[in-house]
């Protein structure tokens, strides 16, 4: 969730740590910070409440050069939003900077007497202190009593006052990726902070050292220090895909990169018109063993696993369950070695889906990843991997990431249904025609992007809005329902069109909006009763239907038609429509698209 970036090498730090911090900006963040060595090789230090921009003004002002440092963007969890919790935090001769939670930090308060000498409320102030305590001039030592001594998660960066030029790191399950170039050594904790130096990078391993100096980058085991070499990985785009160009919003471009990303992602796993998981390592044996599928996901990506469910459960003819991660991670799942867990995240840290995934693999289950980032924690750790094409996602509200894991998850079910009997090479080829047919689609929704602009002026003005929905329709709503809340701070909930009467129209009031989604054709004439119910009680309706469809020009206030694609993949256009929704109702409020108050990109902590 917060943001780190640490250098060393010939270049100004200041201003490469700024540049590297407004690259992180879209994690979400509330104050910023930066620590460096000035030119008498002493640490200063500057941190604020706000944005990066703020930052950059006040160091700007600073004389001087430097040439090592650190910087961190925070996302409060241990103690509010103020300087003097903001990041670095300084004790004796440690500079740190943390993104994760240190768990024991009351235990360590104590055991180490530090109740007087913090200055802040952050559990990372006291990591800092118990650094100091043990620091006695070797980092090395220091950081592995640190380590031993600490529960939970983090990603250190840390300067000690005695070694200029010398940034120290070490994480466990937040994640850490360096590389030395030519401008010198690097480490952040998201690649959109290295591009601009450098394609190349490797993963920090789990539990190890690393010291980065201005002409080397070295990683030791943490046990006995010995020196490693993690692999050596590379970036498959380059600065502009993390760039607007052009677009006034991050999440208006994401929007439009969906029908590209969706080809990245299908049309290199197609051979001769059937699905084709091959080049990935995901043999066929993994979909006939299992007697169930357990998807295991948060927020947007959960909701693609709800999508999911509705397709694969009468086609596979075998249970499906979908539930959140920050819950299964704590249950006692009903899973064994014949079950496939199937993990998605768009940026493979999520920390509740790296426990759910730890629990599976515990239980004996299979478990395959639908992952966006190489290399990142779930992508190393699942047992198979499914990546997803979509390139960078900077908005915090996920919009190309849902539909690529769509389009993963519509693979995976057509391959299963193959290799299970359920379909033949005929009807999988059938399938995979009409799934192509959604990328068009899309395209002509986004060209007609004004119609869901002219939508929101009325949205905009209410409290409240709603989503009704059937079967698949229900499972798209919950989406939007989220998308709509996320940016444009307006309660929305998702409700099962069915239910209305069992206590949810009591919400329905005069001129409310009710986004009611009617794709499905053999319950089409359901999903119209639904809604002439919350017509008749004075709702607003946004009706979004199939062209084609005969609607009573009395039934809704508007009326949105898609393409008429197969019912099982209206999702893909419906997708579209939603998300441009909530990005002119949030731009209609006057709100910050992309980087929504409260939340962050990837969500490394619980």
């Amino acid at each position: 969730m917060c943001g780190i970036i640490g250098y060393s090498g010939p270049l100004e730090a200041k201003r490469l740590l700024i540049e590297g911090l407004a690259g992180l900006e879209y994690r979400g963040y509330d104050s910023a910070g930066i620590a460096f060595f000035d030119t008498v090789s002493q640490v200063r230090l500057v941190k604020q409440v706000g944005k990066v921009a703020a930052l950059k003004e006040t160091c700007e002002k600073l004389q001087g050069s430097s040439h090592c440092g650190i910087g961190h963007t925070r996302w409060a969890t241990h103690g509010g939003v103020t300087n003097a919790n903001a990041h670095p935090h300084q004790a004796g001769r440690i500079t740190l900077i943390h993104n994760g939670i240190i768990e024991n930090y009351h235990q360590l308060t104590e055991e180490f007497g530090l109740q007087d000498k913090l200055v802040s409320q952050t559990d990372s102030e006291v990591a800092a202190h118990v650094l100091d305590h043990f620091y006695k001039d070797d980092p090395f030592t220091a950081i592995q009593e640190l380590v031993r001594r600490s529960e939970g998660s983090y990603a250190f960066c840390i300067l000690f006052a005695d070694r200029p030029g010398e940034v120290y790191a070490i994480r466990k399950t937040s994640p850490l990726v360096a590389a030395y170039t030519h401008s010198g050594a690097l480490i952040a904790s998201d690649l959109t902070a290295l591009i601009p130096y450098t394609h190349s990078y490797f993963v920090v391993p789990e539990g190890e050292l690393v010291r980065l100096t201005p002409y080397k980058v070295q990683t030791y085991r943490l046990d006995d220090l010995s020196k490693t070499q993690p692999e050596t990985m590379t970036v498959n785009w380059n600065m502009d895909a993390a760039m607007k160009n052009g677009f006034p919003h991050f999440m208006l471009k994401e929007i439009h990169e969906q029908p590209e990303a969706m080809k990245n992602t299908v049309l290199p796993r197609l051979s001769k018109g059937l699905p084709d998981l091959s080049e990935d390592g995901i043999p066929d044996a993994l979909f006939l063993s299992c007697s169930q599928v357990h998807i295991v996901a948060c927020g947007t990506a959960m909701h693609a696993g709800m999508v999911a469910r509705t397709i694969m459960e009468p086609l596979l003819r075998i249970p499906v369950t979908v539930t959140i991660a920050s819950e299964f991670r704590y249950q006692q799942p009903l899973i064994d070695e014949d079950t496939l867990v199937i993990v998605i995240s768009q940026s493979g840290e999520t920390v509740d889906t790296i426990a759910a995934m730890g629990l599976a693999k515990a239980y004996g289950s299979k478990t395959l990843a639908i992952v966006n980032v190489k290399g990142s924690t779930i992508a190393r750790e699942s047992q198979y991997v499914l990546y997803t094409h979509a390139g960078p996602e900077i908005a915090v509200a996920s919009t190309k990431a849902y539909s690529v894991q769509l389009a993963a998850l519509y693979l995976i079910t057509c391959r299963m249904a193959l290799v299970r009997g359920r379909y033949t090479n005929e009807q999988a080829v059938t399938f995979l025609q009409e799934f192509l047919d959604v990328i068009p689609a899309m395209e002509d929704m986004i060209r007609r992007k004004d119609e869901m602009k002219a939508v929101v002026s009325h949205i905009i003005n209410s409290p409240d809005a709603f989503f009704i929905g059937r079967g698949l329709d229900y499972a798209f709503s919950l989406e939007g329902a989220l998308k709509l809340k996320e940016i444009s701070y307006i309660h929305s909930e998702a409700y099962a069109a069915g239910e209305l009467k069992h206590g949810t129209i009591a919400l329905i009031s005069d001129k409310v909006p009710v986004i009611a989604i009617a794709t499905q054709d053999d319950i089409f004439a359901k999903s119209m009763s639904n809604v002439r119910e919350v017509k008749a009680r004075g709702a607003f309706v946004i009706l979004v239907t199939k062209e084609g469809k005969d609607v009573s020009a009395d039934l809704a206030d508007v009326h949105i038609t898609i393409p008429a694609v197969q019912d099982i993949f209206t999702v893909f256009p419906i997708a579209v429509v939603l998300q441009l929704i909530a990005y002119y109702a949030s731009l209609g409020k006057g709100l910050d698209v992309d980087q929504p108050r409260n939340l962050a990109k990837s969500v490394t902590v619980e």
